[in-house]
């Protein structure tokens, strides 16, 4: 892969740490995923500089969650399950506060989006290594 321009780089890296405070968070509010953000901070980084993304590699517990969906490991079934679940309540819960019929349709198709490609393009790993 050839690598984008130096002012480019600044961005992936800087779009890197915003998705390592996503993922973190993800890490401490309950419902709110932290895993996805984390593959997407070394997907930003390893564009950005790979010193970075080296370093969020060897972070414990995020670094193997990473390794393993790069390795094509997939997740847990009950993990697979949390998060389909995590999906439908965020949508449930917030779907009143969006007034306009359209958002609701729009976040709806989005939540079911997030579900089916959960359940369907995500690797399911039944036993754990």
């Amino acid at each position: 892969m050839t690598r984008p321009p130096s002012r480019f780089r600044v961005l992936w890296v800087a779009l890197g740490f915003v998705l390592c405070g996503l993922g973190v968070l993800g890490l401490i509010l309950p419902g709110f995923p932290g895993t996805v953000w984390f593959i997407l901070a070394a997907a930003a980084f390893s564009r950005g500089d790979p010193r970075w993304e080296a370093w969020l590699l060897s972070r414990p517990v995020v670094g193997d969650l990473i390794r393993d969906y790069r390795a094509g490991l997939g997740m847990p079934l009950r993990a697979k399950w949390i998060a389909c679940a995590c999906i439908v309540l965020a949508v449930a819960f917030s779907l009143g506060r969006i007034p306009v019929l359209v958002g609701q349709v729009v976040w709806v198709l989005i939540g079911l989006a997030g579900v089916l490609f959960i359940t369907l393009r995500v690797p399911t790993r039944r036993n754990m290594p």
